[in-house]
């Protein structure tokens, strides 16, 4: 059931849970995540990037996003929502489109900058009540590895505590993606959580908490985070693991196979265990 991402997150809000959200960059994916939420029986999000959009197509992908969930969810609320978004314009569009979710992430400018976009990304949505995600602070896949085995203190780069309340309040979104250990890709046992500056980011605020980078997060600090006030965890990099593994598998075992729609099968079902793994793991 195609659902507004407000009541999803106001759901996990009041039950102190969090909601997945799962990226997707083609039908395949989408039917897995669908799928798995289906069976999970709980709200959740399905998300797109730049990338994905650049690689799909933005309408084909929304349609099939939502003809998916239209026809194969039932009555397990979804939302749709753009992933890490940069481009003004192309976060005009998918608001103009059905999204009912936009993240304006500008983290990488000063202060004053990332204000300045993530507000007009605000005044962009609005109009047609689109939520939107704001970033402060740096969430980084490889690179931030690499900096932190060069001995680089990426603490000095997560979120200031002391800077939120002030980015919420000037920019009026309605979510928030904060750094505070989690990397985007798949870490496992190289990311821990601060959660002494979760707690100090939970007492500045009063909106829900976004953690970026759920892949490679262990499933303990996981359920750390979401009762320290994390709403939403993103989960990618384990979806495209899962997919690209089974197709791997598929292809060694059934080399005669000619047929796509066969060989690409038990992937969308490896898809599909996943997302209801950690939509049960998230529902603490």
């Amino acid at each position: 059931m195609l659902t507004h991402i407000k009541e999803i997150v106001e759901e996990k809000v009041k039950n102190q849970t969090a909601a997945g959200a799962f990226n997707t960059f083609n039908l395949e994916v989408t039917q897995g995540i669908v799928s798995g939420i289906k069976k999970s029986n709980l709200p959740a999000i399905i998300q797109v990037t730049e990338k994905s959009i650049k690689y799909a197509g933005l309408e084909a992908l929304y349609c099939l996003i939502k003809k998916t969930i239209e026809k194969e969810s039932g009555d397990v609320p979804i939302a749709i929502h753009l992933d890490h978004g940069k481009n003004l314009e192309v976060l005009r569009a998918c608001v103009e489109l059905g999204f009912s979710s936009v993240h304006m992430d500008a983290s990488e400018y000063s202060f004053e900058e990332n204000i300045k976009l993530t507000k007009e990304a605000v005044e962009i949505a609005k109009e047609k009540g689109v939520w939107v995600q704001g970033e402060l602070g740096n969430i980084y896949g490889k690179e931030g590895l690499i900096k932190m085995q060069q001995g680089e203190d990426l603490k000095k780069l997560m979120t200031n505590p002391e800077q939120i309340k002030e980015f919420i309040e000037r920019t009026g979104v309605n979510t928030v993606a904060v750094s505070i250990g989690s990397m985007h890709g798949n870490f496992v046992g190289e990311e821990n959580i601060d959660f002494a500056r979760l707690k100090k980011i939970t007492k500045e605020i009063d909106i829900p908490i976004v953690l970026h980078g759920g892949s490679g997060v262990e499933d303990k600090q996981v359920k750390k985070a979401i009762g320290g006030g994390v709403r939403v965890i993103n989960v990618d990099t384990d979806l495209r693991i899962a997919f690209t593994n089974s197709l791997k598998q598929t292809i060694k075992m059934e080399g005669n196979l000619v047929d796509p729609r066969e060989v690409i099968k038990p992937s969308i079902e490896a898809v599909s265990q996943v997302v209801e793994k950690k939509a049960n793991l998230f529902n603490i």
